[in-house]
């Protein structure tokens, strides 16, 4: 049985407790609202189960339980060390334990000696991170309502610190993911619904290519258009999330939405930035969420697409140092400029792992894309590689709007002579649109509205990235939370809570029961101006 917070009272000193308590009970607050209501709603006006549904978790939202049997892995076997209490007495009573069973081998990437770590599986994989925090409960339930059950129904959970290679490598993720769909398709006689959220877009981007590809899915140029019917892109980081770079760089993930409030208080209190530092990178899924696009998307030094008419700073400078007199603290950076700067103060090990799995630039004409579909590197860019020739796929991007979202940042040397590092955001300036060395743009909390919704608004509309004509729909939601609740209430737009929202639950059922085409589109950002400032066209 799991270790629940009475059990650790003794462990643990008392104003810790208090703290997590404090946390926990506000989350449970929130588990009840409005419960099945968007599925009954919909039964009632003749809306049932229809495809079959896959859902593909986002970063860091499927809990990892130990499978390990070496002496030091046994007290931890079957229990949950990321996405539950286990995590927190682990993180308490053994640290180094933990760290050494939640990173990867620095080199392979893969299971370090004597530790096996896997994601757990099936719904209770992703619907609670932590007793109290849901996460897809939500729409498990007003699933259910519609006549959705484990026969019709999956959570394709995953080991999100691997990379999608390596996941496939050790794990026959992908393999596994093509037989439940194919499995699917044949008992409903239906083809399937796909329902990704976060870096969960970015992998299943990935599938698509894997898939169809000779030595790999093998499934041929046609096996996406038989058996996928729609792809849901819930807060899908297509291009990234600008907050993965502080993550990797310096340790600092403050308010990172991507973890409730009890796992950032954590691991802001029993690691060091230098500790984060080193079990971010050696989560190489993790820096998938680096930013794709470069300056081409992200900006120069004067200009950005989404720069406001009042803006005194451009976003272009995606890293600026107040000074810029040695080579721990250059010039103001660009994106592509940050990205350099990043790998220039890595261990080769991180530099290798990099290079060796991600791309993130921009093809400009057909001919690169086409070249790029046979290079598995550039499999989760979008603007480096093309949706499947499916004409028959359906594609629905519904994202959060109107969150604050981090944008760019103010640094300076680490001159803490106990610290590592060799650089960290600059939390004394507080200046205008700078707070505490951290300048807000638009988004939904986690990822910027670029990274949501470029691809949807204009990049899939571009016919080298979409030759087949995918039928892309794009449904902004904006941010209208309920303030008396700490999740945001039925109408909150943020990146995580957002899968409870109601009108979220109303659109993901509509297309489950074969109703999508009845579906509008709906602009409430400014992402199309946005998108036509992007420095990527048409081929000539």
């Amino acid at each position: 049985m799991d270790i629940n917070l009475d059990s650790l009272l003794d462990a643990i000193p008392a104003g810790i407790v208090n703290d997590a308590k404090d946390i926990t009970r506000h989350e449970r607050e929130t588990v009840n609202y409005d419960s099945f209501s968007v599925g009954l709603h919909l039964q009632s006006q003749g809306v049932k189960a229809r495809h079959p549904v896959i859902m593909i978790p986002g970063v860091i939202s499927t809990g990892l339980e130990s499978w390990g049997t070496e002496e030091a892995s046994r007290q931890y076997f079957r229990k949950r060390l990321w996405g539950s209490w286990s995590m927190m007495r682990a993180l308490v009573l053994d640290k180094a334990s933990w760290k050494r069973h939640i990173m990867l081998d620095k080199i392979t990437g893969m299971d370090p000696p004597g530790i096996k770590l896997r994601a757990a599986q099936g719904f209770d994989a992703a619907d609670f991170f932590i007793t109290g925090y849901w996460i897809w409960s939500k729409i498990l339930e007003n699933l259910a309502t519609l006549g959705y059950d484990p026969a019709n129904a999956f959570t394709a959970a995953y080991d999100w610190r691997l990379s999608c290679e390596k996941l496939e490598l050790r794990d026959h993720y992908f393999t596994r993911l093509k037989a439940h769909i194919e499995t699917g398709v044949h008992i409903t006689g239906e083809k399937v619904v796909l329902v990704s959220h976060s870096m969960g877009s970015q992998v299943l981007f990935y599938f698509l290519h894997w898939v169809e590809a000779e030595g790999h899915g093998g499934g041929g140029p046609k096996w996406v258009d038989t058996f996928v019917d729609s792809w849901i892109n819930i807060s899908g980081s297509m291009l990234g999330a600008l907050k993965g770079y502080p993550a990797v760089l310096s340790g600092e993930m403050k308010d990172t939405a991507q973890l409730n409030a009890f796992a950032v208080y954590g691991l802001e209190r029993f690691l060091s930035k230098h500790e984060r530092v080193e079990l971010f990178r050696a989560m190489p899924g993790a820096s998938s969420m680096l930013p794709i696009g470069g300056n081409a998307v992200w900006g120069n030094k004067t200009f950005a697409p989404d720069d406001h008419r009042n803006q005194t700073v451009s976003y272009g400078t995606f890293i600026n140092f107040r000074e810029s007199n040695s080579t721990q603290s250059p010039a103001n950076l660009t994106v592509d400029e940050s990205h350099a700067y990043l790998m220039k103060n890595s261990d080769t090990w991180y530099q290798d792992q990099v290079r060796g799995t991600y791309s993130y630039g921009v093809a400009h004409s057909k001919v690169e894309v086409e070249r790029n579909g046979k290079d598995r590197r550039k499999w989760m860019n979008p603007l480096e590689t093309r949706l499947p020739l499916a004409p028959h796929l359906k594609i629905y991007c519904f994202y959060g709007v109107g969150k604050a979202t981090e944008r760019s940042y103010w640094y300076r040397e680490d001159r803490d002579p106990m610290s590592k590092l060799n650089v960290t955001i600059d939390t004394s300036l507080t200046n205008g649109e700078i707070d505490h060395g951290v300048i807000m743009g638009e988004g939904d909390g986690t990822v910027p509205l670029l990274s949501n919704g470029y691809m949807c608004a204009k990049g899939w509309r571009i016919n080298r990235y979409n030759p087949a004509g995918v039928q892309v729909k794009v449904y902004e939601m904006p941010h209208e939370p309920d303030r008396f609740s700490p999740r945001g209430g039925p109408n909150t737009g943020d990146h995580v809570d957002i899968l409870g929202r109601a009108s979220l639950n109303d659109l993901i059922l509509r297309v489950a029961g074969g109703k999508g085409a009845y579906i509008e589109e709906n602009y409430v950002s400014n992402i199309r101006e946005y998108s036509e400032r992007v420095k990527i066209y048409e081929d000539k």
